[in-house]
């Protein structure tokens, strides 16, 4: 399976945006850990359609214009990820969840390290809107974007972090 991808200059840094076929398959943080997220070969695509679409909507999101996404997701990973996956896409836009909330939603609410694992491994950041996910305490906990972007994305969502970014460019 060869995938195809285009980079996105955002307020988080460079993103690469990558695709299997019609589906967007992941979003990779510019200092993303190797092996994270587990990708075939890759080759850059720029005219690809969805990763068009991804990166435009992307843009949307940066400029407060957007706080749905609406683009075919492929997860790879295991059953239990996918669940965990899923349930991140049903966080509405501003709204935070701990850790223990995912476990239980899912229906196994003593997997909450499990949990913690799958939402690090989460491939399709952003859309798949991990930085939703905080301690129970209301504090931040790892991202793999860093910590700073996970506030600024909250920030720009003007839900538990106080109030709003408008961020130039975006």
């Amino acid at each position: 399976m060869t995938y195809t991808f285009i980079t996105l200059a955002s307020p988080v840094g460079e993103l690469k945006l990558v695709a299997n076929g019609s589906r967007l398959a992941a979003i990779l943080w510019e200092n993303d850990k190797p092996g994270r997220v587990r990708l075939g070969p890759m080759s850059e695509a720029p005219d690809n359609p969805i990763l068009v679409q991804a990166a435009r909507q992307l843009r949307e999101y940066f400029a407060g214009t957007r706080q749905r996404f609406e683009l075919e997701l492929d997860f790879s990973g295991t059953d239990f990820q996918k669940k965990v996956w899923a349930a991140l896409l049903t966080i509405p836009f501003g709204e935070t969840r701990s850790y223990s909330q995912i476990a239980e939603q899912i229906g196994n609410p003593s997997a909450v390290r499990a949990v913690g694992a799958a939402n690090g491994r989460n491939p399709i950041s952003i859309i798949a809107p991990c930085h939703r996910v905080i301690g129970a305490s209301g504090k931040l906990t790892g991202f793999a974007g860093g910590l700073e972007a996970k506030e600024l994305l909250l920030t720009l969502e003007g839900g538990h972090w106080p109030g709003t970014a408008r961020l130039p460019g975006f």
